[in-house]
């Protein structure tokens, strides 16, 4: 976070001084607008996610409406994936999130006794997580805590924008007219009023973040595709007092009559989330129709836990639901023979596109990845710094990735319903415990969001120069590792520098020679940047703006911080910002050092020949180039950046 550099200012670093849009949105904050940039139907974590990255652009018009009386106060979601924590961070709160979470550290494997009728027992445990996988832990949070934090977000960016909440979509409809500027056109209605009152928003963009039962999606003809597995489940948050010893840890629990539990503990230091295996529902039912009560729940889950003791005290939460896996076959509005002819106008996100069971704790992070792909895409466009052909690859991208949900999610649910085999060897059953375990385990990466890949692409080179950084793998998260800034020499994560503000990375890992050597690969390359026209940073940088406003480039020498005198770094790696130009100090690293493991070694950088590592704004590696590939460089950038020199 930098600030000050306009100015010094008194108070919340983090709270923008107000922009035109937001003085007015303070002073009139119950009236939804008649045009907007970019509307979003729903308040969920996509919807929040998309709406608190808009918001950092004074200069984007952002709506965002819910039916909801008001914020989420209870239930819902509340695992939260190493990669969610990494995107956390570039929004500011994972500080906060780490403080207030339950972190799971271990997972513990329960199975039914060798001694028949003697209950369950502790079968293995494994770490959560892999060691190395992320910087950040798989942690336990309430959803409404984590909605919370974006809305502060939102809050306190320069248009104050706030959620319009008790308004229901009751029609959304697309202009075809190619010079129509705002060509979608929602009509809400007030939820709880006496009498009807409407109002109609039109907007450039819409996004639909409103759920399985989406409206949006509904408006655009499309329809969640799959199949129910015909297995009711009920979950709830609870006080509990139990002789179960590790009620603290997360479990995954398998009793001899074919009882699941899968239980997570919550944050505070007490309370736990029982995910409890119910009856199995006929083609025809719906959990809903079997009158599925709390008392119904409490009693199969201590069924399931004897023969320890699962006395309940206190329900703080509780609801029942089937698992279902279905996928939406598109999540924008542009049919498939009209692809490359018209930019999408209306996309969906999170549960509007794609459904499955809770229990491997994907939904929300995913949903939330959902909105933080299509966020700066829209950014990009409305800015002027792209052409709006991007947009397409947003339903591309996302697609493939929730497929891969769905099919984890359905082998997933599926084992932890099979019968029990006692053995490998024996003819019944088709799952033993063991093999639950191995599961998890070779899924970890999975789990922990770090195993999504995107293809090459518009945004994704296709990796020819891969060995050059083979642990920043192309079209996958960058995966951070700690350096040392050279300024101040202040410890850090290198992956830390990539904020949610809607900004290119270009991260230059030097060769072995000096870095402060004007005959060096790197010097070459901050002059080619710096001075020649034909350079990314000053063919795709308004003139009026800050050098970096676009593509912001760090370096990352490999001697020891100590023996680089910054006076003798290049000048372009202390670009001049705000209205005073003064220098950004914070662009140079070195290795941590402190018996710390080295970057280059962690990650595989060639130090014979170093590398430009190139990351798309939603923290991923886009491509790896060569230090002296000026060409293949401004290439790259060119093929969806828009010239503004």
């Amino acid at each position: 976070m930098q600030f000050h550099f306009d100015g010094f200012q008194v108070g919340d670093p983090d709270l923008a001084s107000p922009s035109a849009k937001g003085i007015a949105r303070e002073m009139d904050d119950a009236r939804l607008p008649a045009y907007t940039d970019v509307l979003i139907v729903g308040c969920g974590p996509a919807g929040l996610t998309l709406a608190a990255q808009l918001s950092a652009f004074p200069d984007i018009d952002t709506c965002i409406v819910d039916q909801r009386p008001g914020p989420l106060e209870l239930g819902q979601a509340d695992g939260i994936a190493c990669r969610t924590m990494e995107m956390f961070n570039a929004f500011g709160f994972a500080e906060q999130v780490l403080r207030e979470a339950y972190w799971v550290n271990e997972t513990t494997f329960w199975r039914p006794s060798d001694d028949a009728g003697k209950g369950i027992v502790r079968g293995g445990w494994v770490k959560d997580t892999e060691p190395g996988l992320s910087e950040f832990p798989h942690v336990i949070l309430n959803q409404a805590r984590v909605h919370g934090f974006y809305l502060e977000i939102m809050r306190k960016s320069p248009n104050r924008l706030a959620p319009f909440y008790a308004w229901r979509l009751a029609g959304l409809s697309i202009s075809r007219n190619a010079g129509d500027a705002y060509p979608v056109e929602a009509t809400f209605e007030k939820v709880g009023a006496n009498s009807i009152e409407t109002c109609v928003v039109k907007a450039r963009y819409a996004v639909g973040c409103d759920g399985a039962r989406s409206e949006v999606r509904r408006s655009l003809g499309l329809a969640l595709q799959g199949e129910a597995a015909n297995q009711a489940w009920g979950v709830m948050d609870v006080l509990a007092v139990t002789d179960f010893p590790d009620l603290r840890k997360k479990c995954l629990i398998r009793s001899a009559d074919g009882g699941s539990i899968v239980l997570i503990p919550r944050e505070g230091g007490y309370l736990s989330r029982i995910y409890v295996e119910l009856d199995k529902l006929e083609s025809y039912e719906r959990a809903s129709q079997r009158n599925i009560t709390l008392e119904k729940i409490i009693e199969a889950a201590q069924a399931t836990f004897a023969p320890y003791a699962f006395d309940v005290k206190d329900v703080a939460w509780w609801s029942v639901y089937e698992i279902g896996q279905r996928l939406c076959p598109r999540f924008d509005d542009v049919p498939p023979e009209a692809a490359g002819t018209q930019p999408p106008r209306v996309f969906i996100a999170g549960d509007a596109c794609h459904t499955h069971s809770p229990k491997a704790g994907q939904g929300m992070n995913v949903s939330m990845q959902d909105a933080f792909n299509l966020g700066w895409k829209l950014a990009a466009v409305l800015r002027g710094q792209s052409d709006e052909a991007i947009l397409s690859t947003y339903s591309a991208e996302r697609h493939a990735i929730a497929k891969e949900l769905i099919d984890f999610d359905r082998e997933w649910a599926a084992m932890l319903s099979a019968p029990l085999k006692a053995t490998p060897e024996a003819a019944e059953g088709d799952v033993t415990p063991e093999e639950i375990k191995e599961y998890f385990v070779r899924q970890g990466r999975y789990t922990a969001g770090t195993a999504t890949t995107y293809s090459p692409s518009l945004f994704t080179g296709d990796g020819a120069h891969q060995d050059l950084a083979k642990g920043f793998v192309v079209g996958t998260r960058l995966h951070s590792a700690p350096v040392v800034r050279l300024a101040d020499a202040r410890p850090m994560h290198i992956g830390h520098t990539v904020t949610a503000d809607g900004r290119w990375r270009i991260l230059a890992f030097a060769d072995r020679s000096d870095p402060c050597d004007p005959a060096s690969a790197l010097w070459d390359l901050c002059d080619y940047l710096d001075k020649d026209p034909a350079s990314p940073v000053n063919r795709f940088t308004s003139p009026d703006s800050d050098r970096d406003s676009v593509i912001d480039v760090r370096v990352v020498f490999q001697q020891d911080h100590p023996s680089v005198p910054l006076e003798r770094t290049h000048s372009f790696l202390m670009p001049a910002r705000g209205k005073f130009a003064v220098q950004d100090r914070e662009k140079i690293f070195c290795p941590a050092g402190d018996g710390q493991e080295d970057i280059f070694d962690m990650r595989g950088i060639d130090r014979d020949r170093g590398c430009l590592v190139i990351v798309r704004p939603d923290q991923y590696v886009a491509e790896i180039l060569p230090l002296g590939a000026h060409e293949e460089l401004a290439a790259f950038f060119a093929r969806f950046l828009v010239d503004r020199t």
